[in-house]
């Protein structure tokens, strides 16, 4: 199971990283801003098409983005 606050957390430390609103970051991945704030805050869980959206972005991977690990390079 996901744990979708760890997962929300992650993705807004790479967005701050970026120094991106979480309106860019809601136009970026083509969300409604409300829904994108829910996702940070582990509020909502995210389809995951967008999962791979956010990743490719921020060049981490999957299973960083997930909480399954703590490395965020994509291993290739």
């Amino acid at each position: 199971m996901l744990n979708t606050v760890e997962m929300g957390k992650r993705i807004k430390e790479l967005r701050t990283e970026k120094e991106w609103t979480g309106i860019k970051m809601a136009t970026i991945i083509g969300v409604d801003q409300s829904y994108y704030s829910k996702i940070e805050k582990g509020k909502h869980e995210i389809k995951l098409e967008k999962l791979y959206e956010i990743a490719n972005i921020f060049n981490v991977s999957l299973d960083y983005l997930t909480a399954r690990t703590n490395r965020k390079e994509v291993i290739k």
